[in-house]
């Protein structure tokens, strides 16, 4: 009996705590090809990349030509980075899927985040980890949040999140 109450219980922590590979099949397909997993493995920080502009409510996207002060000289003749070439030239900036976003009714901003100590991976999950990027938490939902606030001392109000009219 013990035995059975322990390997259940073991069952639904291991289902909750890899969402990240069930998730991972369900990358949305790309305009290019890009591997996080590379681009951390030389070094990139996540904020090289992904600055937070004031009012610091996202994280923003680079600019093709951000991507092209490398790959002017590397990987140069791979046709996903001659892609990424005409997306600069043409200063259009890169279609891609998003992968998380918030409903509309719900206010978020990074910068206070960030400034209360917590780190991308919290949220996004090991990206530094990932080929094709992925939802790998539950962030997004009211449930992850309060979760999370909850196990961060941090308010649960609605106030927090939605604005009182």
């Amino acid at each position: 009996m013990k035995a059975a109450l322990l390997f259940a219980a073991f069952a639904a922590f291991a289902q909750q705590a890899s969402p990240s590979r069930a998730m991972q099949a369900k990358a949305p397909a790309q305009p290019i090809p890009f591997s996080h997993k590379t681009h951390a493995a030389s070094g990139l920080k996540c904020q090289e990349c992904h600055p937070n502009p004031d009012p610091g409510d996202h994280m923003t996207l680079p600019a093709t030509a951000r991507c092209m002060t490398c790959h002017a000289t590397i990987a140069k003749d791979k046709p996903a980075i001659q892609k990424l070439a005409e997306f600069a030239k043409s200063k259009e900036p890169i279609p891609w899927a998003r992968v998380y976003s918030v409903p509309a009714e719900v206010y978020w901003n990074h910068r206070s985040h960030l400034k209360a100590g917590m780190k991308c991976e919290i949220c996004h999950g090991h990206v530094s980890q990932m080929d094709r990027i992925a939802k790998a938490t539950n962030v997004t939902t009211m449930d992850g949040c309060v979760e999370c606030h909850r196990g961060n001392n941090a308010g649960t109000g609605c106030g927090y999140c939605h604005e009182e009219k």
